[in-house]
């Protein structure tokens, strides 16, 4: 009889470490490490905050193949414009929502919430074939980039630069990064008329890469990535030249170029949807390692900051 109770225990046990052992895996297949989800989410905005939304969704959806979460990049302002009309789940934004977005987003009964994904130092770039441009002060970039007495050559906006024409190319007016710079360097005022425009970061890369003469600005993302063949100008915000890297960005003294980096997430879809809170979940999980890795090169925020909005998010959704 002890020897049929020890075979009967010992079956019993081995059968519990098979559950347990099922369990597991599954666990360790899921989003973040939790249950596997399916669906599709709706995410939209910023061409800056896309490289880090890339890949979250590549990432979540090797985890959970039945969950469908392509990235848009119609610019910031694009991306409320359809968020606040109840056709997105997220928003990517690089500069806040503003108060017109917000009076749109109440009036279609849209609730959200801000989370923050990383920093990003907005840069003003040349070619490494420009062989004059050691730094530029605030009031030289208004010069340049002001349609209110435009510098027509390089040798109007500093003594002894060249007498030549500045091409000058920058984000397009539905960018987010636009807007930053709108506010921070024209002061909400008309941009240069010859500037040419792209939402496309890529295109104003090569448009730089074209002359060693021409100037952009992008976020600090699209400068890490093309390094090899455009150089970073320093900044002067009145504390002398300072270049942007991810400790200047982070701390603060990149300035008045340094900015943080965004998604909103519908509330409704956060509580309503499981995939968009797992994918937000996972997102605040893994933006930080994700945003400053090699090939994307933002700066994270410091993990404390992921954990209350990882809290945030729970209670959003009443977990």
């Amino acid at each position: 009889m002890k020897n049929m109770k020890s075979v009967y225990l010992l079956a019993v046990m081995a059968m519990l470490l098979v559950f347990s052992a099922a369990c597991g895996n599954k666990s360790e297949n899921g989003a973040g490490g939790g249950k596997e989800v399916s669906g599709s989410i709706k995410i939209d905005g910023s061409s800056t905050v896309f490289p880090i939304m890339e890949a979250v969704s590549e990432e979540f959806q090797a985890q959970n193949p039945d969950v469908k979460a392509p990235v848009g990049v119609s610019g910031t302002g694009g991306g409320f414009e359809k968020f606040v009309r109840g056709e997105l789940d997220l928003a990517n934004a690089s500069r806040p929502i503003k108060d017109e977005e917000k009076a749109e987003a109440k009036k279609g009964k849209v609730d959200y919430t801000e989370f923050q994904l990383a920093y990003d130092g907005l840069s003003v770039v040349v070619s490494k074939e420009n062989d004059f441009i050691d730094h530029l002060t605030v009031d030289e970039l208004k010069k340049i980039f002001l349609e209110d007495g435009a510098a027509k050559t390089w040798a109007d906006v500093r003594e002894g630069w060249p007498k030549e024409k500045i091409d000058v190319f920058a984000p397009g007016t539905d960018s987010g990064t636009y807007d930053y710079f709108d506010e921070v360097i024209l002061e909400e005022k008309p941009m240069r008329r010859d500037a040419q425009l792209s939402e496309d970061d890529n295109v104003l890369v090569q448009g730089v890469t074209g002359s060693d003469k021409a100037i952009g600005f992008f976020g600090y993302a699209y400068y890490q990535a093309n390094k090899d063949k455009l150089k970073a100008v320093p900044i002067d915000g009145g504390k002398g030249p300072v270049e942007p890297t991810a400790k200047t960005i982070e701390s603060g003294e990149y300035a008045p170029l340094s900015r943080p980096l965004f998604t909103y997430a519908s509330n409704k879809a956060v509580k309503e949807n499981e995939a968009v809170y797992e994918y937000m979940k996972f997102t605040l999980e893994n933006a930080g390692e994700l945003a400053a890795s090699d090939t994307i090169g933002y700066v994270a925020l410091p993990e404390e900051e992921y954990k209350k909005q990882l809290d945030k998010l729970d209670e959003i959704a009443g977990k």
